[in-house]
């Protein structure tokens, strides 16, 4: 149960740092305007909050596993949002990063 649940944060969590991202993204370089640059900037406060809810109290896994949701959130996000579409190196670039997570978050350990 427990990784689910991290699992779930993590995907939550990518939500709202890409999210908020692609939103002051789309507020200066696509220039509209300041309210989608607020409501970035406050996705992206959400974000650092739901990452403090992960189960396991280490800041420094917590952040280095998120590492791979983000990459392969981020291609996710870009071809809902923007119709990227990715090349193969970059679906294994991000399997690769999820194989990663999956290891520093879930491997045995002897505690």
């Amino acid at each position: 149960m427990l990784v689910a649940r991290s699992v779930a944060l993590f995907v939550v969590a990518a939500l709202f740092e890409i999210g908020g991202a692609w939103l002051v993204w789309q507020g200066v370089r696509e220039h509209r305007g300041w309210i989608w640059i607020g409501a970035g900037v406050i996705a992206l406060g959400a974000y650092g909050f739901v990452a403090t809810l992960q189960p396991d109290g280490d800041f420094g896994r917590i952040l280095a596993a998120y590492g791979g949701v983000f990459v392969a959130g981020s291609i996710a996000w870009g071809m809902v949002a923007d119709g990227y579409r990715p090349d193969r190196w970059d679906v294994t670039g991000a399997l690769i990063c999820l194989a990663g997570m999956a290891l520093i978050m879930y491997g045995p350990r002897n505690h």
